[in-house]
């Protein structure tokens, strides 16, 4: 704070001239006008308020006051020649006292549309208004269907951290991951979209600066329009607001001309502001009646699990999220966004949660959103906030919510996991192989006829939890590093250790490993929907037990670029899957089939059990007749027909299978099978009625001519 009085502005803080629009809550935040920096702050509560401007050099030193003045719609406006690109600005609000307020007339806070923020030297932030230029130089969008998607789930810092390949100042950095090793490798494993953790600008929650730790994965935003500082490179960092938003928009271009997606993991449910006693930093101190939910003593409905809940029933809360969206979907490109908690997003004013809330409507309704991928975390931790299935689904106008499937998550561990070891320890599985076909086949019976397949998002492993690795090594959590005792991270993980727990030289054990990992890949990116794959899965990355390595930023969380014989090996599965699905539309329908129709894009599936003959009701339900043959027939709009056979085997014995007859299949053609390295060996040509050994809890692909 300076020492010195800071000039008052007066001239030109009246009211401003301005047309009048239907839009009461347009252009918030900071730009450039003819009359210079213009500010606008919504607050319905404040009784008055100031624009602070700091000096550009020395951001701690405060050199102008400008009061704003409120008009009828609770839009405070105000107007300086000094609010200029690159010169730091604060807000400061005062108004009424009471429960549900907090207000303090001599606390900085920074824009909630701020698009650019900074830390002082003293750890204060700052707001910055940055001129926005950028050259594309004619890179667009690259629109990939929703049916040729393949999401690769990563970590802008981890992904690229430990790559030896590219300079060190780029390492898990915005650069790093628009470097050319880094678009080299996605190109060649064959993914089409980057989902990245949270990049908006982020903070560390209280108690873990208190521990010496820090918020890795990102999910505590601290604004909703600035990138993360922290993830650009040192010269950007120096250089100031303007360049860190470069670097982002030149990391999509990047990828955008690569053909790669971006699609961004955003957290519009809660702020770092954290609870009533939490740090007060941006819309708690503007109007904390209006954005936060609370009850009429201010206790905050917390539906999040974090301190706070955005209360996304006031039009202003709305609006907030609706302009972030449109300004990262426009101005810097990006593809689609994932929602965290989003069953958050959709609560009204009694907390309850609602599929036709206005703001998840308008998110899917907006023209300047059109195309933009949208993807729900159907969920959050409040009074009935699992909604997996209940999101909006598609209009003929504009397409639905895409929804992360946690029922196909855990229905597929348990099949391959869980199943097989209740099976050694009991001599049986517990259940049958019906589940498993329903989730492979698009969770029709969870998303419903008209939203098809492409509404579940299937994932076994996310950022959170085992990786997939760590699944196949680990029967519990092994979290003592975070410092919480072992108290956090789920204790339902549905993993199965094969023998070991953790590292293990016992080479049955790590045979079996092996083979569950290229079962559940297989799984993941042979079943209807759309696949997500985590980052590192693809190479068998461990976190050594961890479940919960949310507050770790170090080498147990950042890619280990540095490879086994056998995490080469089961790359090249990965990628062959890929290439797999990617060339066999039956594998990817858009539409779910219906009886006695035939329906452009769905499949025509039939199931046969292991002697070749329809499914009976026993062969679906019976823990003992756990193998299915899936044939699938894509009918055709826009590709060529195309017909697959899959055989799915969930016992560890081997079976002897009778592939099917059925009208206009000739023969069967191996693509892959998870039990063999590789197909030179095998016979790869079988006709229909011709039997075939299937090795123990296995998978086989053919194509069917």
């Amino acid at each position: 704070m300076s020492s010195v009085q800071p000039s008052i502005d007066p001239s030109l803080s009246g009211p401003l001239s301005r047309p009048t629009t239907a839009d009461d809550l347009g252009e918030l935040g900071a730009r450039r006008t003819p009359r210079g920096g213009e500010l606008r702050v919504w607050s319905e509560h404040a009784t008055s308020m100031q624009l602070c401007i700091w000096d550009a050099d020395d951001p701690t030193w405060l050199v102008k006051r400008v009061p704003l003045t409120r008009d009828e719609h609770g839009v405070w406006c105000g107007v300086s020649r000094s609010l200029q690109p690159g010169v730091p600005y604060t807000i400061r609000a005062n108004g009424p006292r009471g429960a549900t307020h907090a207000f303090s007339q001599s606390r900085d806070l920074i824009d909630p549309y701020a698009r650019g923020i900074a830390q002082t030297s003293a750890g204060d932030w700052r707001s910055y208004l940055i001129d926005g230029e950028f050259d594309w130089r004619g890179a667009t969008k690259p629109e990939v269907p929703l049916h040729h998607t393949v999401i690769y789930e990563a970590h802008v810092k981890g992904l690229t951290k430990l790559n030896s390949g590219m300079p060190e100042d780029l390492r898990g950095t915005y650069a790093g991951l628009a470097h050319w090793t880094t678009i080299e490798y996605l190109l060649e494993l064959g993914i089409t979209t980057v989902e990245l953790l949270p990049v908006q600008q982020f903070t560390s929650e209280n108690h873990l600066k208190r521990q010496g730790k820090s918020n890795y994965w990102g999910y505590n935003t601290l604004n909703f329009f600035s990138p993360h500082a922290e993830y650009a490179t040192e010269a950007a960092r120096r250089e100031g607001p303007d360049a860190v938003a470069r670097e982002f928009k030149d990391m999509v271009r990047r990828l955008h001309e690569a053909g790669i997606e971006v699609v961004l993991d955003v957290v519009y449910n809660h702020t770092a502001e954290e609870g009533r006693r939490g740090p007060t930093t941006s819309l708690r101190g503007l109007d904390n009646a209006s954005y936060y939910r609370q009850d009429a003593r201010g206790h905050y409905i917390d539906t999040t699990g974090c301190g706070n809940t955005l209360n996304t029933a006031t039009p202003a809360a709305q609006r907030l999220v609706i302009d972030s969206l449109k300004y990262w979907a426009n101005e810097m490109q990006v593809d689609g966004f994932r929602f965290d908690l989003a069953a958050s997003l959709g609560r009204d004013e009694k907390a309850h949660f609602d599929p036709n809330h206005p703001l998840l409507k308008a998110i899917l309704d907006d023209p300047e959103l059109q195309g933009v991928k949208m993807i729900a975390e159907p969920w959050d931790v409040g009074l009935g906030g699992w909604q997996v299935g209940n999101f909006p689904g598609p209009s003929k106008s504009r397409p639905g919510y895409a929804e992360w499937n946690d029922g196909y998550r855990d229905q597929m561990r348990e099949f391959w996991l869980t199943d097989i070891a209740a099976a050694r320890q009991h001599g049986s599985a517990p259940v049958g192989i019906g589940p498993f076909a329903g989730r492979l086949t698009g969770s029709e019976h969870v998303f419903g006829q008209e939203r098809g397949p492409l509404a579940s998002v299937n994932f076994i492993t996310a950022h959170d939890g085992f990786t997939m690795a760590d699944l196949t090594a680990y029967n519990t959590k092994h979290n003592l590093a975070n410092g919480e005792n072992n108290r956090d991270g789920t204790d339902n993980n549905r993993s199965f250790n094969h023998g070991a727990e953790g590292s293990t030289d016992d080479r049955q054990v790590l045979s079996a490993r092996a083979k569950a990992m290229r079962n559940m890949l297989g799984t993941l990116l042979l079943s209807a929907g759309i696949p997500m794959l985590t980052a590192g899965d693809e190479f068998g990355r461990t976190q050594l037990g961890n479940n919960n390595a949310y507050c770790h930023d170090n080498e147990l969380t950042w890619l280990d670029w540095n490879w086994q014989d056998w995490q080469h090996e089961l790359w090249m599965v990965a990628q062959q899957l890929i290439r797999l699905r990617r060339e066999n539309a039956a594998l990817r329908p858009a539409k779910f089939g219906k009886w006695g129709e035939t329906v452009p894009t769905a499949t025509q599936m039939d199931w046969y059990n292991k002697q070749g003959l329809s499914m009976t009701i026993e062969d679906w339900n019976s823990p003992s007749e756990r193998t299915l043959q899936y044939l699938a027939a894509y009918t055709p709009e826009k590709e060529e027909f195309n017909r697959i056979l899959l055989i799915v085997h969930g016992l560890e014995e081997d079976v002897t299978v009778t592939l099917p007859e059925h009208e206009g299949v000739t023969g069967y053609s191996l693509l892959w099978d998870s039990a063999a390295d590789e197909l030179d060996e095998l016979e790869l040509e079988h006709g229909p009625g011709s039997e075939l050994r299937v090795a123990a809890s296995s998978m086989q692909l053919f194509r069917a001519h």
